[in-house]
């Protein structure tokens, strides 16, 4: 019987901090603040919206953070926004991403994405990032007008390969998605890349692993 892995995109596949780096000499001092305050209120605005009922797609919610991101920071030109627009939708991949989905795949697992970005955008950032035909699925909670941590959405992964949700192998970076996963039910790996604190302490992770690397 084949594996399931699955994968997070957003931090865990494409390193978001990526866009606002390509720009950081024309955005000045405040980039890293920038940056970090564009993931923060992009996540804010998902679980808000999944809440209250008010579902937008997750590149307005993309344009709409990356507003209150630049307004908290000293402001952007609208030229220079639409530059970061542009960039978010071509990610780069992190290094270990591509050598370890070749290799999982030849040993026959299965491979897939899981990711509150839409359809359309994932296709974009997959064939930015050079990772076409590294994935059996491609899974967008966009199908369920919600985002994670709603257990809705998780239950999208085990309906698409016909699976209880205990044979599902999750991989991501953001803490707050493996637990929303391990409440699910999916064997979960966090990627913690930066060495953060854990927490959640009763929803852990199966692994803490520094990089996709250690799978």
């Amino acid at each position: 019987m084949s594996a399931f892995y699955v994968f997070d995109a957003y931090g865990t596949l494409l390193d978001v901090h990526s866009a606002v780096a390509e720009y950081a000499p024309e955005i000045g001092p405040q980039a890293p603040r920038l940056s970090e305050l564009w993931r923060a209120k992009q996540l804010e605005y998902t679980w808000i919206r999944t809440l209250a009922g008010r579902y937008l797609p997750f590149d307005e919610l993309t344009r709409q953070s990356l507003e209150t991101a630049a307004a908290l920071t000293g402001g952007l030109s609208a030229e220079l926004k639409a530059k970061l627009l542009a960039a978010y939708e071509g990610l780069s991949a992190y290094p270990d991403v591509a050598p370890t989905l070749k290799r999982l795949r030849a040993t026959g697992a299965k491979t897939a994405i899981f990711s509150n970005g839409t359809p359309a955008l994932l296709d974009k950032a997959v064939a930015a990032a050079g990772l076409v035909g590294l994935f059996d699925a491609i899974i967008s909670v966009d199908a369920l007008k919600l985002y994670k941590t709603d257990p809705r959405t998780y239950a999208l992964v085990t309906a698409h390969f016909n699976c209880a949700p205990e044979a599902i192998i999750f991989q991501s970076s953001n803490r707050w998605d493996i637990a929303g996963a391990r409440a699910f039910g999916f064997k979960c790996n966090w990627i913690n890349r930066g060495g953060a604190p854990d927490e959640y302490a009763d929803l852990a992770p199966a692994r803490i692993l520094t990089s996709l690397g250690e799978l």
